[in-house]
């Protein structure tokens, strides 16, 4: 009922011409839209009842959807800049990391994905979020409203709330600045610069490849009041692996001092993650209807016949899942997130369920636009999937890493977690224990499980040039 009371704020309607089944001649354009830390639960039609996301749900009714969709994880705390260091450049996780140092040349030899568009003939555009080393504004024909890795936060936003009655911080409070800074909310100015550029955009005879990146829903997770009122604490549950204290959180780098980490009390509580998770889904309601201005504003122009849109977002988030509130882990909260496809000749409302990286759509784009995928590009394109021509990823494994904290093999049956400094490894499986909570690491039955995971991460090593020597810290293992 929730639910059906908040359509009248679901103002986008794709229909008929966004997915019609005819191939036109002339270059498409790509309209990526992109979110900050929302998990693959953060979307209702993706299985999570809770969150209102009638625009993304409609998005989800016209494409393809990819179930399993995974970063690899950061090289810092901040995970965003090497999710988008990789689907800027095309490389993975630690060849990314040492291209940061060639930008420069980079630019010159138009080695970004931007300047791959622009030099197919596209209008480039980009607005929102950015946080990579390389200028927007220098890589993009048009740069709009440059945003950094956060809006800026106020102490009051941390370590709370410490009971019913600590109502210090309020997600509607434009005092604490953050979103409000400048005066709109920073979804809204993604919205608007958006609907501004489609304007200008439908004069102009070349296509368009336009990066809109939202900061939502990442904190300080502000939203107007009414947002906020569609979550009732007593609607919002915890998760089912909530834990008041992770219990190997300071030997991976996610104690206290790490920033994200702070947001809510030390040992967490019930109350501190529902309040949490309540301003999680009023922002992302917020941005969602955004999203229905920017493809309702599509529509209305005549944009949509030859457009396609690519949702994601740069990584997940915990909130509460085994007492870990940030984004810097190897559970699937925080790795795994949506990814919806929608265009001429896409397939509607199906999904595919083979794992691959959120860093494909690069590749896809290219692919999309029929520009020739150069050699340094390490990604790949989703068409054969979505088109149903192979019904396997290219990818047999997921690999994933934080710092040197930790490290991760996934199939799409078991998942292998390692703590150097720990020296620790979890080991779960995947098909009967989706929520990663019942270790198996230890258990006889799993032994050859574990043989094979393990394996499987050093061929993993070898592709990502991953350096990290385990040897002294699993002797018997590495």
């Amino acid at each position: 009922m929730r639910y059906l009371l908040f359509a009248f704020v679901s103002i986008f309607i794709l229909s008929g011409a966004c997915t019609q089944k005819s191939t036109t001649p002339e270059k498409p354009n790509i309209l990526f839209i992109f979110a900050d830390d929302q998990t693959y639960l953060g979307v209702h039609a993706l299985g999570n009842n809770e969150v209102i996301t009638p625009n993304l749900d409609k998005l989800a009714e016209s494409g393809v959807t990819f179930t399993h969709t995974y970063n690899m994880g950061g090289w810092n705390g901040a995970i965003c800049v090497a999710s988008r260091a990789m689907l800027n450049t095309g490389r993975f996780i630690w060849r990314a990391k040492a291209s940061e140092k060639n930008y420069p040349a980079m630019k010159e030899n138009g080695q970004f994905w931007s300047l791959l568009m622009k030099n197919a003939g596209y209008d480039t555009y980009m607005t929102g979020k950015w946080h990579v080393k390389q200028g927007a504004n220098t890589i993009f024909q048009t740069a709009k409203d440059i945003r950094p890795g956060m809006p800026k936060s106020v102490p009051e936003a941390y370590n709370r709330p410490q009971s019913p009655g600590d109502t210090t911080w309020l997600p509607w409070l434009k005092k604490y600045g953050g979103y409000w800074e400048g005066g709109k909310h920073w979804s809204e100015v993604v919205g608007d610069n958006a609907i501004e550029f489609l304007d200008s955009a439908k004069k102009s005879k070349n296509p368009f490849f336009m990066y809109l990146a939202f900061n939502a829903p990442h904190d300080p997770r502000q939203s107007p009041k009414k947002y906020v009122d569609m979550y009732p604490l007593e609607n919002v549950s915890v998760p089912k692996s909530f834990l008041p204290l992770y219990p190997y959180k300071d030997s991976i780098g996610c104690g206290p001092g790490l920033r994200d980490e702070r947001l809510a009390p030390f040992p967490r509580t019930e109350y501190s993650i529902k309040v949490h998770r309540q301003e999680y889904y009023a922002i992302i309601t917020h941005m969602d209807y955004q999203i229905g201005r920017i493809i309702a504003h599509l529509k209305e122009t005549n944009q949509d016949k030859n457009t396609y849109i690519i949702f994601s977002a740069d990584h997940g988030l915990s909130l509460g899942n085994h007492g870990l509130v940030g984004k810097q882990n190897m559970y699937d909260c925080s790795m795994r997130v949506p990814l919806i496809v929608v265009g001429p000749n896409i397939p509607e409302n199906e999904k595919r369920d083979m794992q691959v990286y959120l860093q494909d759509i690069m590749a896809t784009s290219l692919d999309l636009a029929r520009i020739e995928k150069p050699e340094y590009v390490e990604f790949n394109s989703l068409l054969p999937m979505i088109n149903k021509e192979v019904n396997v990823s290219s990818y047999p494994e997921i690999y994933g890493a934080y710092i040197n904290f930790q490290r991760m093999v996934r199939t799409e049956k078991f998942k292998m977690i390692i703590y150097p400094r720990a020296k620790k490894i979890l080991l779960f499986d995947l098909v009967n224990d989706p929520e990663e909570m019942n270790d198996l690491d230890g258990n006889a039955e799993y032994a050859n499980v574990k043989k094979e995971l393990i394996e499987k991460f050093k061929k993993q090593q070898e592709i990502m040039d991953d350096q990290l020597d385990l040897h002294p810290f699993f002797p018997d293992l590495f």
